[in-house]
């Protein structure tokens, strides 16, 4: 396969991510379509890295893993602790956390 159809992929992948993103509200699907985008930049980054024959790209990849882990783990914190506050994993209900 060439290289530039797994580019496509990523494109919408990320897209679709980036659409859930600004269009759904709950805080569970929102940290699901934000890993979405960044396995599509993954994608990207291990398909320029097959294209120019290096593995600085397969490297970035792999530490933009290690955050994304990190991320989920601190994410789904804050989402337990706002729908056990409030019994709704809205992000709309978020906001009236503060004080």
């Amino acid at each position: 396969m060439n290289p530039v159809n797994y580019l496509y992929l990523a494109a919408l992948l990320f897209t679709i991510g980036a659409t859930g993103v600004l269009i759904r509200r709950n805080a569970i699907v929102l940290f699901m379509c934000i890993e979405l985008m960044l396995n599509a930049c993954n994608l990207a980054f291990v398909a320029f890295s097959r294209m120019h024959g290096n593995l600085d790209g397969q490297i970035i990849a792999f530490f933009t893993m290690v955050v994304a882990a990190a991320e989920v783990v601190v994410g789904l914190a804050i989402i337990v602790s706002l729908f056990r506050s409030r019994h709704s994993a809205s992000v709309d209900d978020a906001s009236l956390m503060k004080l």
